[in-house]
């Protein structure tokens, strides 16, 4: 392996993207796969939904993969034009080359993929690490965005650094050694409120022992980065998310967000089965009462 891999070693990547391949098939829709050249490098994109449906940019979370996160939104896909890349530098096929979420390179990139599907405009949704990168997209680039929904976002507030040491860090730690259930069990339900889909702790368990996890978080968003951006923006919290506590998620969105809307369900950074059914519900209410109606016309022909 390169020593610029995100992975730890060969057959680690071969276990990562196979179980990626096999999540996919849980889905009840056909995707296609498109490769996208950024000035990043090359993209993985899964594509789905009616071609003349309107567009939405899905972008997964940090350090799992894009299936995963992806699911979580699959009542969208049959209405909606899904465009779901595997974010570069993180599990998944598109290549490894790490992109700083802390500057414009993200907007960047996301431009390319735009550029590359002929969307001038589109609704975005980011959970997680996929939300620090909307919000950096919003920062450089607004005018690319009609609405936004951000769930359990990077980029607004970080939760304690002792408490993730504690109940997320050192577990991981105890896990990495001697590949203990218990302990992975232990991280899972602290990230999921004890709700975690089994299938879902497996790969967060494989990830943890194969990748160099991404260490470093989305910029934290500051108001003045946001004076040009007005597009709608729901931001959904889990009450008991480690990662990104609710009540300091919403006090900055608030603060910094000047068309947004924030709503708090009690879960953990992963939904469970009942809050991913109402996370839905209103992410559809949402788009259709939010959803710009011009500029958002795919030019079907161009599509590779």
């Amino acid at each position: 392996m390169s020593e610029h891999s995100i992975y730890k070693s060969e057959e680690g990547k071969n276990v990562i993207l196979n179980a990626y391949e096999t999540y996919l098939k849980t889905f009840d829709c056909e995707f296609q796969r498109v490769y996208v050249h950024t000035r990043f490098g090359l993209t993985h994109t899964l594509v789905t939904g009616p071609p003349d449906g309107k567009p939405v940019f899905i972008l997964q979370g940090g350090n799992c993969i894009n299936p995963m996160t992806l699911s979580w939104f699959s009542s969208l896909i049959r209405d909606y034009r899904i465009y779901a890349p595997d974010t570069i530098g993180h599990p998944g096929f598109s290549d490894e080359t790490r992109v700083s979420a802390k500057d414009n390179s993200f907007a960047l990139w996301i431009s390319d993929l735009m550029e590359h599907f002929k969307v001038e405009k589109s609704a975005f949704i980011g959970p997680s690490y996929g939300g620090g990168i909307v919000l950096r997209l919003a920062t450089w680039m607004p005018e690319k965005i009609s609405c936004a929904v951000l769930v359990a976002p990077a980029g607004l507030r970080l939760g304690s650094k002792i408490k993730m040491i504690h109940k997320i860090l050192l577990p991981m730690i105890g896990f990495k050694i001697n590949s203990s259930p218990k302990k992975l069990q232990k991280i899972a339900d602290v990230m999921s409120f004890k709700s975690m889909k089994e299938e879902d702790k497996n790969i967060i368990g494989i990830i943890f022992k194969k990748v160099k996890l991404e260490q470093d978080m989305p910029k934290l968003t500051e108001k003045k980065e946001l004076l040009n951006y007005s597009a709608p923006t729901l931001v959904l919290v889990g009450e008991h998310d480690i990662f990104f506590p609710a009540k300091g998620v919403i006090e900055t969105a608030e603060a910094i967000i000047t068309n947004g809307v924030t709503k708090m369900y009690e879960m953990g950074h992963f939904p469970s089965k009942e809050y991913l059914r109402v996370m839905s519900e209103d992410i559809k209410e949402f788009l259709n009462s939010n959803y710009d109606q011009e500029n958002n016309i795919e030019l079907l022909f161009f599509e590779n």
